[in-house]
């Protein structure tokens, strides 16, 4: 029987090669990354930097970077198959370089360790046509008690 983790990662492997127009992730579906590779704790995504992604100089802004890393560590924790939601407790990032309007950027993750209660991943970002690291941090996530729902049968109205 699959569980609702296992359905959403099919979702994303469904949709190997291609820009995500299906995910659980509204934010995601903004970020519109480009699914490379996935596996088990580990993700590839590729990101075109546009216009609203760059800062007031023409740059990838710093909170974007934060944002993508953010975004994939979370679709990396539902790589890993658990029934609960985890939840961001810090991000530590690095900057080290710029990326301009219409470079294409690579978000790379992986699991360091997986507890029980928290869970560690290490993420990096590279403008792989320029062989540079733009960002590298790492995030804990930690466990919460909601459980990870359908998000085709979920209901999503907050006044319900």
């Amino acid at each position: 029987m699959k569980t609702v983790t296992d359905k959403i990662r099919q979702g994303l492997i469904s949709q190997l090669g291609q820009t995500v127009t299906s995910s659980p992730s509204a934010f995601m579906l903004w970020l519109a990354p480009v699914v490379r590779e996935i596996d088990h704790g580990a993700m590839t995504f590729e990101y075109v930097v546009r216009k609203e992604m760059t800062n007031p100089i023409g740059t990838l802004h710093g909170g974007v970077t934060a944002a993508i890393m953010d975004d994939m560590i979370g679709a990396t924790i539902i790589s890993l198959g658990r029934e609960h939601f985890y939840t961001t407790v810090n991000n530590v990032i690095d900057y080290f370089s710029t990326a301009k309007c219409g470079d294409l950027i690579t978000g790379k993750t992986k699991v360091i360790k997986a507890g029980q209660q928290i869970i560690n991943v290490q993420f990096e970002l590279w403008n792989l046509g320029k062989e540079r690291l733009l960002a590298r941090g790492y995030s804990n996530a930690l466990k919460t008690d909601h459980k990870i729902i359908d998000p085709e049968t979920a209901n999503h109205n907050p006044n319900k």
